[in-house]
């Protein structure tokens, strides 16, 4: 199937999926459950999910089974986002061309909403693992979790808040990278390589390639912020500059930095040579990923 294809038919499944997680109340707490569902429900990539089942189907085709653990995956992203776009991190209006749910709800409702959304996430992989009686489901909800806490996605943002003081060299820079992006990506790529029984040596070489294009995305993404457009990227640019982050770019040319990302996008495809054609669609999404306008 062509890759374009393919991952929109996992776009729309995952979308719709999600669509059935959340349902409104009418109770007292009601606006907690629009709250969620604003950012959940408003579009973006769904790359984290796509790398998931794309992992998963390498060995498997009932990718049913891989739906709730990767609708835990883009629950927990959704939340970071919430979070990050508050004044107390990178203070972001917009998000996905909206404005931030900090805007359209209050800080309160968005705290208290991103916490729902983790919570949230935990429940629906927990119950999917409950149903299939399956230790590998365990382990992968056990990875999903790891990566998302203070040795990942929140060390990760930690890192990033202290500013110069933890980053002062590239080495630092790409440590928070793999941290605050590389570990949920790396951890979709492995849950779903888990859950699919794949072995020891399989889960290996798509953990190799997870971590290249987790740090390939995030140096893409630093570009982006100064290239790109608020209406391509669907929030302000500029960003980083203005809360005098520290970014790829501060270490290294706009040429030196996208040969970097073409540098690693090689080396990610490379590390998937032992699957053949079965890896296809991770090629694709690979390639993809270094020359997205948003």
């Amino acid at each position: 199937m062509e890759f374009k294809i393919w991952f929109k038919e996992k776009v729309n499944i995952i979308d719709k999926y999600l669509s059935k997680i959340i349902t409104e109340e009418d109770n007292p707490q009601k606006i907690i459950y629009k709250a969620m569902n604003y950012s959940l429900l408003s579009g973006g990539k769904r790359l984290r999910p796509v790398l998931l089942i794309g992992a998963y189907e390498i060995f498997r085709d009932d990718i049913h089974k891989a739906l709730p653990f990767a609708c835990a995956i883009e629950m927990i992203h959704t939340y970071s986002l919430i979070h990050d776009d508050l004044p107390a991190m990178d203070n972001d209006d917009y998000r996905r061309g909206k404005l931030s749910n900090h805007k359209k709800f209050g800080e309160a409702n968005a705290i208290l909403a991103g916490d729902a959304l983790l919570n949230k996430a935990f429940e629906t992989g927990l119950e999917a693992a409950i149903n299939s009686n399956s230790e590998n489901a365990l382990k992968a909800l056990k990875i999903i979790a790891e990566s998302s806490g203070t040795e990942g996605m929140i060390g990760g943002q930690v890192t990033d808040m202290g500013g110069a003081a933890n980053i002062s060299s590239i080495e630092d820079l790409k440590y928070m990278y793999s941290l605050k992006t590389g570990a949920i990506i790396k951890s979709s790529v492995k849950a779903g390589a888990i859950l699919a029984g794949a072995s020891q040596e399989e889960t290996k070489a798509l953990e190799i390639y997870a971590e290249k294009i987790g740090i390939a995305f995030q140096i893409e993404d630093d570009i982006l912020d100064i290239v790109s457009t608020r209406e391509k990227l669907g929030k302000s640019i500029g960003s980083d500059a203005s809360n005098n982050k520290t970014t790829y770019l501060t270490f290294k040319g706009m040429e030196e930095a996208r040969n970097d990302v073409e540098s690693l996008t090689t080396e990610a495809v490379e590390s998937l040579s032992i699957f053949g054609d079965m890896a296809e669609h991770l090629i694709e999404l690979a390639k993809y990923l270094t020359s997205r306008e948003n």
